[in-house]
């Protein structure tokens, strides 16, 4: 078997996958050669697991951060309010999973839960490179550019991220598989049962994608776009199969919302209840929109419109200015001209496919305004990971020769970033 080789995408992308994960995992297990920066790993499975637990080098190395909280939901569910920061689906996933396993693999002792939310990341990244080269392929038909913005998602700035017990990995795979939805909807504009099915069935994904990171809301400009399309045309002249085009994107950018709402809810029910009677609501619950979420970004992360603006995070700003510039650059110019980033557009419903790439493009503009007026602006290299915007972008710079050397430029920062950050990370220190 050839590797490496557009002529067998799968096989060599799984191989390149592969290649990569081993050398990122072995500078996580090589920075144990050195003490941890921060101690909460070791106290967080001492606490959770006993002080005789048995942790696997792997799941000390990556278990991480925001995946200390994701673990411990796993293990006891939310305990504590700034836990509803982090989504439950990807501890639900794992504490399933870690049920199906036979009883000599669910000892109490055993930190079991870091290494099947490892697995579990590392299945959806490989399944989102897979996903990404087939999404590349319905819009496009280009083998090579689908093959080469698969290879850069392996080699994504978020590194470690994408291996760790985080929502990334999950969330890339959602993400693609909702965009593959609506682009075969797309596709199938002549069965309009079908193409409604498509769309609604995108929503759903993009909605347990919002459920696992909330800037999966981002997704709903997809559906508002073509739900005032359809509208448009559907003023123009209504009938009962306009009426019908019209409902679904409306039904999908639903779903997407229900991501958001439904985990909220589930906190209001808990927190601000008719049963709580005696006990003082807690302050979120009477806003005007009782979000948890909104409350603890504000209250434990201090998370808002400029609050990041100060002089002591402008190294952070700096050390985001390379992805964020990738992001805005290839979201302008796909914005102005998809072929800046697909190469060509599949013969057919070219106009649906221009407008679909558009959006998704102003989708990433959007999440980078984000995180650069609200958002703590480091994780703009791991949020990235999961739109393919810049992916086609950066793939169509190294393929077209005027466009090479930046290209190169950027595949190269993607590689050092990735692997300087995994030994970063690896080691818990800054910046996550």
């Amino acid at each position: 078997m050839v590797f490496f080789s557009t002529a067998h995408p799968a096989q060599s992308l799984t191989a390149l996958f592969a290649a990569w994960k081993g050398f990122l995992l072995a500078i996580a297990l090589g920075a144990a050669v050195g003490p941890d920066y921060d101690t909460s790993t070791s106290l967080f499975f001492e606490r959770l697991y006993g002080r005789h637990a048995h942790v696997p080098a792997l799941a000390a190395r990556l278990t991480r951060w925001d995946a200390l909280y994701f673990m411990h939901y796993a293990r006891n569910g939310y305990v504590y309010e700034q836990e509803w920061a982090f989504g439950a689906p990807l501890p639900i996933v794992v504490r399933g999973i870690v049920a199906l396993l036979p009883s000599w693999g669910r000892d109490a002792s055993a930190a079991v839960e870091p290494l099947v939310a490892i697995a579990v990341a590392h299945a959806s990244h490989l399944i989102a490179v897979l996903v990404l080269y087939r999404l590349t392929m319905v819009i496009s038909n280009d083998a090579k550019l689908a093959f080469v913005a698969s290879a850069l998602h392996i080699i994504s700035p978020a590194g470690l991220f994408l291996s760790a017990p985080y929502a990334e990995s999950p969330f890339a795979c959602l993400s693609f598989i909702g965009n593959l939805l609506f682009a075969l909807g797309i596709r199938s504009r002549r069965d309009q049962l079908k193409r409604s099915a498509l769309i609604v069935g995108a929503g759903a994904v993009f909605g347990l994608a919002t459920a696992f990171r909330s800037n999966g809301l981002a997704s709903g400009v997809l559906f508002a776009a073509v739900a005032v399309d359809r509208f448009l045309a559907f003023a123009r002249a209504p009938s009962l199969s306009r009426l019908l085009t019209l409902a679904a994107p409306v039904t999908g950018g639903i779903c997407v919302a229900a991501g958001s709402v439904v985990p909220q809810f589930v906190a209001w029910r808990r927190y601000c209840g008719a049963s709580l009677d005696d006990v003082e609501p807690r302050p979120w619950c009477s806003r005007t929109l009782p979000s948890i979420y909104a409350f603890v970004q504000d209250e434990y992360w201090n998370v808002g419109f400029l609050r990041y603006w100060t002089l002591n995070q402008l190294p952070l700003f700096l050390l985001a200015s390379p992805m964020l510039t990738i992001l805005l650059k290839s979201g302008f110019d796909i914005v102005r001209d998809p072929l800046r980033g697909l190469r060509l557009l599949k013969s057919g419903p070219v106009e649906d496919y221009r407008m679909f790439v558009r959006v998704l493009a102003a989708s990433q503009l959007l999440v980078a305004a984000l995180a650069i007026t609200t958002y703590h602006v480091q994780i703009v290299s791991r949020l990235s990971s999961g739109y393919p915007v810049w992916y086609w972008w950066v793939a169509g710079c190294l393929i077209d020769k005027k466009r090479q050397d930046w290209g190169l430029r950027i595949a190269v920062f993607m590689a050092l970033y990735a692997g300087i950050q995994g030994g970063l990370f690896a080691s818990f220190l800054p910046p996550a």
